[in-house]
């Protein structure tokens, strides 16, 4: 199975989610995690991105009888290059757009199901600005936020930090 197509999934995407940072987690955990899949839909897509070399086996051990298994993201694997997404259809664009906001929603819904769930406290924001720029100004932009958000992508889970998911999008509206 291509990238594009292991990727292209809401349920792998929000796997992958979980284990950016480094994370190392076993099935059990990603489960905890990502409450609203079966268990037996996780393995199956566990077993995907596995096979599909996104995946790997960081640790293996053995609890009553049965090996558990720690996984870790392949940085390497886990996105689209920029050749890859040259050669991309219109479909396939839309296929991945519509996995991104399944994901979203579905992310965003757990959230909401937490019973310390605070939007205020939390900061939660989902606004959309419309703007005029020109490819100039919008490369720009682009490159500032990648700026603002690079140096937080190598952050470590640690006391007093939350997982926050940010999702720039940005498309003609006209």
């Amino acid at each position: 199975m291509d990238p594009l197509e292991l990727l292209g999934h809401p349920v792998r995407l929000r796997v992958v989610h979980a284990l950016r940072g480094d994370r190392r987690l076993t099935t059990a955990e990603l489960g905890d995690r990502i409450p609203d899949v079966s268990k037996a839909t996780l393995y199956r897509h566990i077993e995907l991105l596995s096979d599909g070399g996104i995946l790997e086996v960081a640790e293996e051990r053995r609890v009553r009888g049965a090996v558990e298994r720690h996984y870790r993201l392949r940085q390497d694997r886990a996105s689209i290059s920029a050749a890859q997404a040259e050669q991309l259809t219109t479909d396939d664009h839309r296929r991945g757009f519509t996995a991104a906001i399944a994901v979203l929603a579905a992310e965003f819904n757990a959230y909401l199901d937490r019973p310390d769930a605070d939007p205020t406290a939390d900061l939660v924001g989902y606004r959309q600005h419309a703007i005029w720029v020109s490819p100039a100004e919008l490369q720009q932009l682009i490159e500032g936020l990648r700026a603002a958000i690079l140096p937080v992508l190598a952050n470590q889970e640690a006391p007093g930090r939350s997982r926050y998911l940010i999702s720039p999008i940005q498309f003609p509206a006209e």
